[in-house]
């Protein structure tokens, strides 16, 4: 007869729940996560939404502040801290959904290019998303170190995060990015089934197809 200590009852888990899990397992075991991405039902693409919603946010956040626009925001007499918060926040919304509607469609086109046809835009915008769980995360650990190291420098050109501490920052910043693509390669071969040299091609396709965006405002 078995002990009430030793009974073990299973609990239902919601699918929200589940892809909240997803996300903050995905750093650390992607393949299990990508391998839920390949389910279709509807129930399940509907509870991937509010994950995904955060991380483009996030993800589009750590972007913006990236940029050199941000690093001379408080140039501006008329700028302080609350509207570079609120600047980070609009304008990271901005670009995380452009990325991720852009950035989606190219890793779809590519997907088909390397001769997974019968995928959809939505999956391949939700592969995206994931893989950028690493420069979501690196919104909440680089950016509040180099605020703690440089204040609102950061903020500042020619401020005090221009020299070796400023440049390991951006180092930093920039190994969150590469995990990103890690992540992006395992999920091509998990999600696709795709060999190393199915997921490079892939990149290259993307690769051409942003930059052929990139050109086409000069050539009109």
């Amino acid at each position: 007869m078995k002990s009430a200590a030793a009974t073990v009852y299973a609990f239902p888990v919601s699918p929200e729940r589940r892809w909240w899990r997803n996300l903050l397992r995905v750093p650390y075991a992607p393949r299990a996560v990508f391998a839920d991405l390949r389910e279709s039902e509807q129930q399940d693409l509907d509870a991937r939404q509010e994950p995904v919603l955060l991380v483009i946010l996030l993800a589009g956040m750590a972007g913006v502040l990236t940029t050199p626009v941000a690093g001379r925001l408080l140039d501006d007499a008329d700028y302080d801290g609350l509207v570079v918060a609120v600047w980070t926040f609009v304008g990271g919304g901005i670009y995380g959904f452009a990325v991720y509607m852009l950035g989606g469609l190219a890793l779809w086109l590519g997907v088909r290019g390397m001769g997974a046809l019968e995928t959809d835009w939505r999956s391949a915008r939700h592969l995206l998303a994931f893989a950028c769980a690493p420069v979501a995360l690196s919104l909440l650990i680089v950016t509040p170190l180099r605020l703690a190291v440089f204040g609102g420098d950061v903020f500042r050109s020619g401020g005090s995060d221009g020299g070796l501490g400023g440049l390991l920052g951006w180092l930093l910043q920039g190994a969150f990015a590469g995990w990103s693509l890690v992540l992006l390669v395992v999920g091509l071969r998990v999600v696709y089934g795709f060999s190393w040299g199915r997921a490079a091609g892939t990149f290259a396709l993307v690769a051409l197809f942003l930059a052929a965006l990139t050109a086409l405002p000069a050539a009109l």
